[in-house]
């Protein structure tokens, strides 16, 4: 019987502890069992930078292993460039790809982390400059409005500006 029982208790030990990292799995990537890509289109405020990816040719690649930081400009940060510029930006794909990816950082950098930092290397190959003023992040010379909104396969920080390298 005491066999039965140590038995019984040492499986319900093992129960515990796979549900546990189960949870913690489960809430490193809840917020994130979708990738930058599709956590960027299902937050809605981000389909010109979407739809530009896709022109692109990235948005196979911020779906891809990872961990990548993207800093994301919304809709409204892109109605705040020259449609000129755009246009150009959407018939020189080598130049839309380098404003794209100077966006992007290899590797999870979060807000706390990002906040010790003075720059950080884009996949572009740029560093971007990184200070914090009045208790906000500037990267870049844009403001993150939104920070650490988790994928699964890395994190996205929300700017109010794109970026030009």
């Amino acid at each position: 019987m005491k066999r039965v029982l140590s038995i019984t208790a040492l499986a319900l030990t093992l129960t515990v502890a796979a549900v546990t990292a189960g949870q913690a799995t489960a809430a490193r990537s809840g917020m994130g069992e979708k990738n930058i890509v599709q956590t960027a289109v299902a937050a809605g405020q981000f389909k010109t930078l979407a739809s530009l990816l896709t022109t692109a040719g990235l948005a196979k690649t911020l779906q891809g292993k990872g961990p990548f930081t993207v800093f994301a400009p919304t809709d409204a940060a892109f109605a705040k460039v020259p449609k000129a510029t755009l246009t150009a930006l959407g018939k020189d794909k080598a130049k839309l790809r380098a404003v794209l990816l100077y966006h992007v950082v290899k590797g999870e950098v979060t807000a706390a982390q990002a906040m010790k930092l003075t720059s950080a290397k884009t996949l572009q190959g740029k560093a971007l400059t990184i200070r914090v003023s009045g208790g906000k992040v500037i990267v870049g010379g844009a403001t993150v409005t939104g920070a650490d909104v988790m994928a699964s396969n890395g994190v996205i920080h929300v700017i109010d500006k794109v970026l030009i390298p």
